[in-house]
């Protein structure tokens, strides 16, 4: 069965609620009317109630049934404030919260901390900060991850093949600590979606084959995701030729668990992490989604602010199983 296939039908009819903080933007209200009709999630839009009704009509959407909250006129909106200033414990006043969380982003993430929705998706518009900064504040990480990381979800043109790419969008440098941590949250991200989680952590150099601090930085940070996760099988350093190829793995890491049959590829850092999976889309026509956020408490998702209609649908259900999952 296709990835979508079987994702679709864990979530049919089970009513999880997903907030779109974009309401009014064409490409996130042609996807939550798929979505609803689908039976897929409980759409909640956020905006301005006449400006999100008029982009409908002019596009033919029909909102039917579709939840739309405008934070500035919610009538509990009190109570998100007090619990926003709860959750930052000092760092913002009641009056701060009370302009803060007009905005969107910061109102959809308080729905998803207090129960009111299950999973967030957002950036179609705002940047990968915008959504980013808000989950960090409220949702935070989980207890032994110090910072979230962004995997995509690379699935080949024929559906045949699905493969995890990791950090390709937060992390700007990772140190080892942090690298591992990355490599243990994509191992878990991996098993959610089905695939195999065969761990490689990438580098210009296969098991010391350079020497260089960046070649070692990774080989670090394979001995201490080991020691964070011995059920998974998590190797590095790895040239991506040695991780993915099975003739070259073996002739240069013959001892490698991993060596020619990883499925998760975890870059050193964001420059190569960005653009593989960039390179993988548009010159392998692997289609990549994502970015999922990783190691946080409750599913936000980022898009790209060069998604179109389909990706938001998909990301959306992929938020929805994480939701799921880990209900």
């Amino acid at each position: 069965m296709e990835l979508f296939e079987e994702l679709s039908g864990k979530i049919k009819g089970k009513g999880l609620k997903i907030v779109f903080p974009e309401g009014s933007e064409p490409r996130i209200l042609g996807a939550v009317v798929r979505l609803k009709a689908d039976e897929l999630c409980h759409p909640i839009l956020l905006g301005k109630k006449d400006e999100i009704e008029e982009v409908a009509q002019r596009r033919g959407f029909n909102l039917h049934d579709i939840t739309v909250i405008d934070p500035e006129t919610y009538e509990n909106f009190d109570a998100v404030v007090e619990s926003f200033v709860e959750r930052r414990k000092g760092k913002a006043t009641p009056e701060a919260a009370r302009e803060l969380l007009k905005d969107v982003t910061y109102f959809g993430t308080m729905m998803v901390h207090m129960g009111l929705a299950d999973g967030l998706v957002s950036g179609a518009v705002h940047s990968t900060g915008d959504t980013v900064r808000p989950a960090l504040q409220i949702i935070k990480t989980k207890p032994g991850v110090s910072r979230t990381s962004g995997a995509f979800i690379m699935i080949n043109s024929d559906k045949s093949k699905k493969y995890l790419f990791s950090d390709c969008a937060i992390n700007i440098n990772p140190n080892a600590q942090e690298l591992a941590e990355i490599a243990v949250e994509s191992a878990k991200t991996a098993e959610l979606f089905g695939i195999e989680p065969n761990v490689a952590l990438l580098s210009f150099s296969t098991k010391g084959s350079a020497k260089s601090e960046e070649a070692l930085k990774v080989a670090e940070a394979a001995r201490i995701a080991k020691e964070l996760a011995p059920n998974y099988n998590i190797d590095g350093e790895l040239q991506f030729d040695a991780a993915f190829v099975p003739s070259v793995g073996k002739q240069k890491a013959p001892d490698s668990p991993v060596a020619g049959e990883a499925t998760v590829f975890v870059f050193p850092e964001i420059q190569s992490g960005n653009i593989g999976y960039k390179i993988a889309q548009r010159f392998g026509n692997f289609e990549a989604i994502g970015p999922i956020l990783q190691g946080l408490n409750k599913p936000i998702s980022d898009l790209s602010r060069g998604c179109n209609e389909e990706d938001v649908y998909k990301l959306a259900i992929i938020t929805a199983n994480q939701a799921l999952m880990e209900a």
